[in-house]
């Protein structure tokens, strides 16, 4: 699967974003009960952010496949829970809710993120800080190379502290970065 990436407009893909996050299975998104008007907000003041971006990830047909976020960990999610280190950039992904799950699909959403992610030369190693109870996220994390550090405690919840360097990326997946 091929996979383009667009920044996220807040106001236009907010309905879309809506129906995302609310939905059972993005439970670990911590959005369940937000309103339309709420996403908005969230997502203008990511775009709004210097150290935050969301961006929408396209199929092969344009239409929008997942959400993906990046943030300096140094200044935004992390900041005083570990020592960022030069390059490191913090990840968050998301795949809609579908009645056709596509095998595959998942994996393939990370791996094309961590690919894009890695493009930037100054991209070293990418942070991701997902809960500890998602269990899901941890193995699609393992498969493309994230080894976990340490657990974590955020204001929103206890959280699996992991690393994935480049060469970690490519050697667990085979793709250049």
């Amino acid at each position: 699967m091929t996979f383009t990436f667009r920044p996220l407009d807040p106001l236009k893909d907010a309905e879309l974003l809506h129906s995302w996050v609310t939905h059972p299975k993005a439970a670990f998104w911590m959005m369940q009960d937000a309103k339309l008007e709420d996403v908005e907000r969230e997502y203008m003041k990511i775009a709004a952010d210097e150290h935050h971006h969301a961006y929408l990830g396209l199929d092969e047909s344009g239409r929008p496949a997942f959400l993906m976020e990046k943030y300096d960990p140094a200044h935004r999610e992390l900041v005083g829970l570990y020592e960022p280190r030069p390059g490191d950039v913090g990840m968050h992904f998301l795949t809609p809710p579908t009645d056709r799950p596509v095998h595959g699909f998942t994996r393939s959403v990370i791996t094309a993120v961590m690919a894009y992610l890695f493009e930037d030369p100054a991209t070293r190693r990418v942070v991701v800080e997902p809960d500890v109870e998602n269990t899901a996220v941890h193995a699609l994390n393992e498969a493309v190379g994230f080894v976990p550090e340490r657990e974590i405690q955020k204001p929103e919840k206890r959280a699996l502290l992991s690393f994935c360097t480049r060469e970690q990326f490519f050697a667990t997946t085979g793709v250049a970065a």
